[in-house]
């Protein structure tokens, strides 16, 4: 850690890591969502879903490269660090619209 912690809200690294793993876990949670929808999802969805999967690009890059024991570089590890609340945020998007699209 150089100056400060981790993150938008300079966290512990262990604090970072665990919260990266919940944003993973959630936005993967919400791709499901979508194919899960019982019919085809509507514009504002896909156009919500397409944004998230740009903006969580690095940490499903990361967490592919550690599934496959591979060691992400310090670059990636930046741009995960420096997304990861992005990501979070645009899966909070999704998931208000599948719950509008729900009712």
């Amino acid at each position: 850690m150089l100056l400060g912690g981790y993150g938008d809200e300079n966290q512990t690294l262990a604090a970072f890591t665990q919260r990266v793993e919940t944003v993973f876990k959630f936005q993967n949670s919400m791709t499901n969502a979508v194919m899960l929808l019982e019919s085809e999802p509507s514009a504002a969805i896909s156009e919500a879903e397409q944004e998230m999967e740009s903006v969580c690009e690095p940490l499903n890059e990361y967490a592919s490269r550690e599934m496959d024991g591979l060691s992400a570089d310090f670059a990636l590890q930046k741009r995960v660090e420096q997304t990861a609340i992005s990501c979070e945020k645009a899966a909070q998007q999704l998931q208000i619209l599948l719950n509008l699209a729900q009712r």
